[in-house]
């Protein structure tokens, strides 16, 4: 009689090291940024609660002159605008400022995790959020009588302005965050923020601007995004050509020089 043995294939047990493949780097990163946004209390009421107060403020009010047609089918659109920069640009400048300070990007910078890679995950966590404030900020302005046109079609349009606005504003929050001290950055950001607000035609109309400055004002990102959004859900418009051309523009020159210019520490 003759018996058989069977012998497992040897296991190997050598170290094979390597990082992660980006994508993962980077959902995993964007996965803390969002943990860690939702949890700063300061910052949600600079990205939700202000913009809804000025939305049913000036709507129930007359304290602006917008013309014919209800304030809210004009103002509906510059506070989406208006939530939209607080979050990617403001909030995220003064958190990653801080973030530099306290050595966090230095730790990062340990990491496989590239400049872009940041700026990526940075932004898909700004997405995130988002949703939600445009979610919040649409069904207050529909409760004030917000009569939103365009459709699927002007839906989508409205999401493509708003994913290329986010990717603008993102790669100039870290522009400003990986170059200038936290103090400077906190400054800089609410300075932005405030001036933005008064001349990026959120609640006020851009034709009403002198001549001589409305070409400046019209290039601005926050312009592009709010006149385009009006231009889609107000009008019923399709995709405005000048808005896009100014996001990209702005999207693509802030990722450039922020992948040449952040600092980590």
């Amino acid at each position: 009689m003759t018996s058989s043995t069977s012998h497992a294939a040897p296991i190997d047990f050598t170290p094979n090291p390597g990082s992660a493949p980006l994508a993962r780097l980077v959902l995993a990163q964007a996965g803390m940024e969002l943990r860690v946004m939702l949890r700063n209390g300061e910052q949600l009421l600079l990205t939700m609660v202000i913009p809804v107060l000025l939305l049913v403020g000036f709507s129930v009010t007359s304290l602006l002159d917008l013309g014919e047609g209800a304030a809210v089918d004009f103002l509906a659109p510059g506070i989406i605008a208006l939530a939209v920069m607080s979050t990617a640009f403001t909030g995220q400048a003064i958190g990653t400022g801080f973030e530099r300070r306290y050595g966090v990007l230095k730790r990062l910078g340990a990491t496989p995790l590239s400049r872009l890679g940041l700026l990526g995950a940075k932004t898909l966590a700004v997405l995130a959020v988002q949703v939600l404030q445009v979610a919040v900020i649409s069904g207050v302005a529909l409760a004030l009588g917000w009569d939103p046109r365009g459709g699927v079609l002007g839906f989508a349009s409205a999401a493509a302005l708003l994913v290329l606005a986010t990717a603008a504003f993102s790669s100039l929050a870290l522009l400003l965050a990986g170059t200038l001290r936290a103090e400077a950055t906190l400054a800089a950001a609410n300075l932005v923020y405030v001036v933005l607000l008064g001349l990026g035609g959120v609640v006020f109309p851009v034709d009403r601007y002198p001549a001589v400055v409305r070409p400046v004002v019209e290039a601005l990102p926050i312009t592009a995004l709010a006149s385009g959004l009006r231009a889609v859900l107000t009008e019923g418009a399709l995709l405005p050509l000048a808005p896009v051309l100014v996001l990209l523009v702005w999207a693509a020159a802030g990722a450039v020089l922020a992948s040449r210019f952040f600092r980590w520490e």
